[in-house]
């Protein structure tokens, strides 16, 4: 289950992403709360704030994907993770000090999303280069597993102390935490990296990216369902904040403890496919189905309490989903296009939150309920939709999607 340890640079990089990730998710804690007080607890605003932070993954994700194609990953994710860390400090220091307006919340809120919409796709497609292509699913499965186990710590630490010391604090926390993901890469040996060979610069590489996903069915196929539900069905940073807030009169506690409870489900969820040698279409296709009708229950529990125990299951369904989706893609693509193909998914996996943010926010104006309903009930029909499709194509009776060549390994310079 953890074979992709016993790597030193993945050992390097999953010790600082941990602290990291932790931080993460108490800012996405803080943050969500911090604009309910600054707005006297509007869903619209909450919304608005999503929105400005996932839009620039519509302008940059694809050219960050490009840059991954062409540039060494590893320097270029220290840039952006100390980029990342002067956005928290700047936040925590405004609120520490009592100066903080809700605009200073957008702006920032959108510088985030500029270096999160480059730094994503190029960590992803970094992951290869760390452990091959034969550890590559442990490993992603690893990445999630990490990812959830700070979404049950983070919120739960974010809320004691929102409710204790305020929100800037948490802010500044976060800031600290990203020096151990920046001295994990920092101190990597180069030399054991399997990289491919960089692209030169040349123009039309970002077209190129996008005419190879669309003539692959298999991928495109896959990255519109990973479009659809994660716009509308995974927005549980907003829709578990409404609910808390504005269905059950929760504090900032309540919307932790449904952050940790849905991060449990995760958790559990990516433990099970770190034992999965190879992704199957199969699961894939079930996994999305069955999140979309626990989301629907979920939306009509009575009570927080069932609530939150509803989101355990809805959380292991989510991340089988997600992991089968990333590690499908990435062996499905060529070596040379994996940046760029990365990079569209990303796009495609964040890109519709400009437009599902607002939506879900003023579904949840008129029925704090309604968003995560009506998020599932789409995740649940885009999927039967897409299960019909590839089973027409022939695709669904495989394995998995077309594997691509085995790519060259290179020292690094």
């Amino acid at each position: 289950m953890f074979g992709s340890l016993g790597i030193y640079n993945y050992r390097l990089y999953a010790s600082g992403q941990i602290i990291s990730l932790v931080g993460v998710w108490m800012q996405r804690v803080a943050q969500d709360w911090l604009v309910l007080e600054l707005t006297n607890g509007s869903p619209l605003a909450l919304g608005f704030a999503a929105s400005l932070q996932f839009l620039p993954v519509l302008l940059l994700s694809m050219w960050g994907g490009v840059l991954a194609d062409r540039l060494d990953k590893r320097k270029l994710l220290l840039w952006l993770e100390s980029a990342l860390g002067i956005c928290a400090l700047a936040l925590g220091i405004l609120d520490v000090t009592g100066v903080v307006e809700l605009w200073h919340v957008f702006v920032l809120c959108f510088l985030l999303g500029c270096f999160s919409a480059v730094e994503t796709p190029v960590r992803q497609s970094f992951v290869v280069e760390m452990v091959g292509r034969e550890s590559l699913t442990n490993a992603v499965a690893i990445n999630s597993m990490m990812f959830n186990l700070a979404r049950i710590i983070g919120p739960a630490i974010a809320g004691v102390t929102i409710v204790a010391i305020g929100t800037g604090w948490v802010f500044l926390a976060n800031a600290i935490s990203f020096v151990g993901v920046v001295g994990g890469i920092w101190l990597m040996r180069t030399s054991q990296l399997q990289r491919s060979d960089p692209l030169p610069r040349e123009k039309g590489q970002l077209l190129s990216g996008l005419r190879y996903v669309r003539s692959r069915p298999d991928l495109l196929t896959v990255m519109v369902l990973v479009f659809f539900i994660a716009t509308f069905g995974m927005n549980f940073y907003m829709t578990l904040a409404i609910m808390a807030r504005n269905v059950f009169g929760g504090d900032a506690d309540a919307y932790g403890l449904l952050s940790t409870l849905i991060a449990v489900g995760t958790l559990a969820g990516a433990t099970w496919a770190a034992r999965r040698k190879t992704p199957r279409l199969s699961v894939f296709i079930g996994s999305g189905v069955v999140f979309g009708v626990l989301e629907i229950v979920s939306g009509l529990m009575p009570t927080m309490l069932l609530t939150g125990l509803m989101m355990i299951p809805v959380g292991i369904a989510m991340m089988t989903f997600n992991t089968t989706a990333n590690a499908t893609i990435q062996l499905a693509v060529e070596p040379e296009m994996r940046g760029r193909v990365m990079g569209i998914y990303m796009l495609v996996f964040l890109g519709g939150n400009p437009v599902g943010g607002p939506l879900m926010g003023w579904l949840g104006e008129i029925n704090g309920r309604a968003p995560i309903i009506i998020g599932g009930a789409v995740s649940m029909l885009v999927t039967i939709t897409a299960w019909i499709i590839l089973t027409r194509r022939g695709d669904i009776a495989k394995p998995r999607l077309r594997r691509a060549r085995r790519e060259p390994v290179t020292a690094a310079a």
